[in-house]
């Protein structure tokens, strides 16, 4: 049985493969980027291992697009690798900044994977 763990450290998560949904290397976890208001995940870093041919180039994922699979230490993004191909990245000198985020980038980012971004969803708890 395939048992997910409830807490997991960042360092052990970074460096982990990322497989597509039929099981194919599509690179490494490289960073996951903290929504520090909230403590939520923003997205995570995708760096991939020079196969696909998209060179310098990293791919922000959706948190909730990646399912962890503790027993392998891997994640899977559930989509395939055309559909990465055309996904929102960039440059690993040039990263996302306040520009990219007042101009609505990460909520495309949520939309390109067809989930809706945690900021607008109900809160899931309240503080008391």
């Amino acid at each position: 049985m395939n048992r997910q763990p409830h807490v997991w450290s960042a360092n052990t998560m970074t460096g982990e493969k990322i497989v597509s949904r039929e099981g194919e290397e599509l690179g490494t976890l490289q960073e996951l980027m903290i929504d520090l208001s909230t403590g939520h995940v923003n997205y995570a870093v995708l760096s991939f291992s020079g196969c696909l041919g998209f060179g310098d180039k990293l791919f922000a994922i959706p948190w909730p697009a990646l399912t962890l699979n503790a027993e392998e230490h891997t994640f899977t993004l559930h989509v395939d690798k055309d559909e990465l191909a055309d996904a929102p990245g960039f440059e690993k000198d040039n990263w996302p900044g306040e520009a990219e985020y007042e101009s609505g980038w990460l909520f495309d980012l949520y939309e390109y994977y067809g989930y809706i971004p945690y900021w607008m969803q109900e809160p899931e708890w309240e503080r008391v």
